[in-house]
């Protein structure tokens, strides 16, 4: 669910709905699930520049998503570099072309850049980072797209319809370019949650085994896991887990080790831990936890995890807040610790630093994106300098 002052999905029908919890820390542990299985499949090998991950320090690529429809939007996805010591950001300008490019994904190898064009006639294009050319947009058949990731793979990619309430896979040929879609498939089942007329996807992403590909819907309180056929691209669900009545779930984040997730519900302001089962692909939701919202009207948006597992953080629009969870029993347990400001008006995304020193968070209302420094050793979050003004940011893609 978004509010009604969002220029894209505000065509789609939605309730609005504020929980109120209290923020006391909360610790909620779910069954143990099997072991998951060691590897995953190896990225393309396309000749280019590849993701920096490490190495000598310097200013690293940042790419901002907006709205380009909605008053005071941006032009395109915004161009930035960032400081990984300091945090600073400097501009460089707009990518141009690109429609409503709400939210970013970049191929495991680094070197193509992937958006949705979140209109009513959905699409999603792919960008060359080696010279910012557009190598391509295509139909993804569904309204809204909200949601993109890239198969560990490399060869398919996969997104989120919110206003069709669907999810679809398009392959990816050597270059990034993404082809035809092999699948589309939209949630028909159950029925539509409280409040809410319609299936409403919201994410798609690949379990940490890369055995499953999972869906989250927040119109029908369920997320769907698909076995997704690595040589045709085409989708077999294989299970379902259903949140309670009227949660909303919007985010699902794998913890690294590939046994738990966990997962942010927007429309009851809660949380919840998830044992995953990399065999069948299944999901167990745990009970509902605080969200650290001091009461008023907040819409949990999405999580974060540290590389090593320690400490999960989530964005919660309305509080405008950034509650930091300590991660225990190996995945199983969140322990809400408290919360820090975001910084600026609605933080609709977040996303960590590669090295998992900085945490960056997309301030959709204010127009900002703020940056804080992670502590590895207690998960602390602190500011790093002023905000970076940039139109409508609704996602932070930093690499």
């Amino acid at each position: 669910m978004e509010t009604d002052d969002e220029p894209a999905r505000g065509r789609w029908s939605r309730r609005r709905f504020a929980g109120v919890l209290a923020g006391a820390a909360a610790v909620v542990a779910v069954p143990s699930p099997a072991a998951a299985p060691s590897g995953a499949p190896a990225a393309a090998d396309e000749p280019g520049p590849a993701r920096p991950r490490g190495g000598p320090p310097g200013p690293r690529p940042l790419y901002v998503g907006t709205y380009t429809s909605a008053a005071g939007g941006g032009a395109g996805i915004g161009l930035a570099s960032y400081d990984p010591a300091t945090g600073r950001i400097t501009g460089s300008g707009t990518l141009t072309g690109v429609p409503d490019p709400s939210y970013l994904a970049v191929h495991p190898d680094g070197r193509t850049l992937y958006a949705v064009d979140e209109r009513a006639d959905g699409a999603v294009t792919a960008v060359r980072l080696a010279d910012r050319r557009i190598l391509g947009t295509r139909s993804t058949g569904g309204a809204g797209p909200c949601h993109l990731s890239v198969h560990p793979s490399g060869r398919w990619l996969l997104s989120a319809h919110y206003g069709s309430g669907s999810v679809a896979v398009h392959p990816l040929d050597a270059s990034g370019a993404p082809g035809d879609r092999t699948d589309l498939v939209t949630h028909s089942s159950p029925p539509p949650g409280p409040g809410q007329q319609g299936p409403h996807a919201h994410q798609f992403v690949t379990s940490p085994d890369g055995g499953h590909v999972l869906a989250v819907d927040l119109g029908t309180d369920t997320v769907y896991s698909y076995r997704l056929d690595p040589a045709r691209g085409t989708l077999t669900e294989v299970a379902r887990a259903h949140t309670r009545p009227g949660a909303g779930p919007r985010h699902l984040t794998f913890h690294p080790g590939g046994r738990y997730a966990y997962l942010a519900n927007e429309v009851d302001d809660t949380v919840a831990v998830c044992a995953y089962e990399p065999g069948s692909g299944r999901l167990t939701i745990g009970e509902p936890q605080p969200t650290g919202s001091g009461g008023g009207a907040n819409y949990p948006a999405q999580f974060v995890v540290t590389a090593d597992g320690g400490y999960a953080f989530l964005a919660n629009r309305g509080d405008n807040s950034l509650a930091r969870y300590a991660v225990e029993a190996g995945g199983a347990r969140l322990r809400l610790l408290g919360t820090v400001p975001a910084g600026g008006d609605f933080p609709r995304q977040i996303a960590l630093s590669p090295d998992g020193g900085l945490l960056f968070a997309a301030n959709q209302r204010s127009g900002t994106v703020t940056v804080f420094h992670v502590d590895r050793a207690s998960g602390e979050l602190r500011p790093a300098g002023e905000p970076f003004a940039s139109p409508v940011a609704v996602c932070a893609l930093p690499l």
